[in-house]
């Protein structure tokens, strides 16, 4: 049976609906906190509207929930695991997703991540909904060239493939990051022919919340926040660290981040390990990381996920610190070398090391830089100009 014969998948024809009018819409997330740390403003905008939003996501977070209804959004949980593959899981997370659809009648939905445009975009197909909008805010592990290129790794990756295309098939709008995810849409065929991604430069950041800081002097303090995951480039900050520090020995290298479940994740051991070897500084989590920002001199993510255009940078931007990362996609996009920040090749420990040296030698250049980080965030990742975007791709007006 082809994929795209699923039975139930309905397209009625109609015409397009009138921008003003109030709509009940759907936001799908895979993880619950990125509803407030990611798409907060994005939320205000849609209800401050007039629309009935609807938010969905799998973990249980007081604190988020308390924040949603407080800007008149609900909230309602649903299964879903956000790494592996377990076809029971994520067939409980379809049809979880469809009954909530088919009770609750939305116009409109907006997942984001792997999973919930997979999941959510078929389950709206299948109940006639139109108005169905992606963000496709990085297209997930499995098409990492890290994943690799076992016949496993690419199974899967073509199955995705043919799962995006089920979802994606008609959509209203579908948002790319960065130019890479936007030519891989369009390598393996995502997307229709008559539909082109709409480039939005990430979640975008709010520039009074993440107010500039001017860095205090001495250090240097490196600082590098992300999920602790060997994808994001942990192991080689701590290599090229070790590298800095026998030539700088007051340098500090700094790490922010939570333990996770994924695939590739650093263990807790391992940290220690680092931590007790004097090496590292391991901060632990955070639900505010602008203190951490504020005291650290420059921020590094030697990231070779594969990233959207990663948040902990535009923070960084905001504060205005100077960034060390990736020439990769979504990552490179933060950065203008030598301006605002450097780039180095994924893996590179020794250029890495390189790097973070030179903000060492010279106490000046990270505000100098800093100061173009935060003119590069208020000139590009404004979240507000971004949610402008997003209503304009939605056809939504405020």
């Amino acid at each position: 049976m082809q994929t795209e014969d699923i039975a139930g998948l309905t397209e009625p024809s109609g015409v397009a609906c009138s921008s003003a009018r109030r709509r009940v819409i759907a936001v799908v997330a895979s993880l619950t906190a990125s509803l407030t740390i990611f798409r907060l403003e994005l939320l205000k905008r849609l209800a401050g509207a007039g629309h009935e939003v609807i938010a969905f996501a799998p973990d249980h977070d007081a604190r988020v929930e308390r924040a949603l209804a407080e800007i008149g959004v609900r909230f309602i949980r649903i299964p879903m695991g956000r790494t592996g593959l377990n076809p029971l899981e994520d067939i409980r997370t379809f049809w979880s997703l469809r009954q909530h659809f088919k009770r609750l009648k939305p116009d409109m939905i907006l997942p984001y991540t792997m999973k919930p445009i997979i999941y959510a975009g078929i389950a709206a197909r299948t109940l006639g909904i139109k108005e169905r909008c992606f963000l496709v805010t990085g297209l997930g592990h499995v098409f990492s060239e890290a994943n690799g290129r076992s016949f496993k790794a690419l199974a899967i990756r073509h199955l995705c493939i043919r799962l995006y295309r089920l979802a994606c098939k008609r959509a209203r709008v579908v948002f790319v990051y960065n130019d890479a995810d936007a030519d891989d849409i369009r390598r393996y065929r995502i997307l229709p022919d008559d539909l082109t991604p709409t480039m939005v430069p990430g979640s975008g950041v709010d520039l009074e919340h993440f107010a500039f800081a001017r860095a205090a002097r001495g250090g240097p303090v490196f600082l590098m926040i992300a999920r602790l995951l060997r994808d994001k480039g942990v192991v080689e900050y701590v290599e090229a660290a070790k590298i800095v520090r026998r030539t700088f020995p007051d340098a500090r290298f700094q790490l922010l981040g939570h333990f996770d479940s994924n695939p590739t994740a650093i263990s807790r051991e391992l940290i220690n390990k680092w931590v007790s070897e004097g090496i590292l500084e391991y901060l632990g989590t955070t639900n505010d990381v602008r203190p951490y920002l504020a005291a650290c001199n420059v921020f590094v993510l030697p990231s070779y996920y594969r990233e959207g255009i990663p948040r902990s940078i535009l923070e960084a931007l905001a504060v205005g610190r100077p960034v060390i990362t990736t020439d990769l996609p979504g990552c490179r996009d933060t950065v203008q070398p030598g301006v605002n920040g450097m780039t180095v090749k994924p893996f590179d420990v020794v250029a890495l090391a390189d790097a973070m040296a030179s903000f060492a030698r010279d106490p000046d250049l990270a505000d100098k830089m800093g100061r173009c980080s935060r003119e590069l965030a208020e000139n590009k990742f404004d979240v507000h100009m971004i949610n402008r975007i997003l209503f304009a791709g939605m056809g939504l007006t405020d």
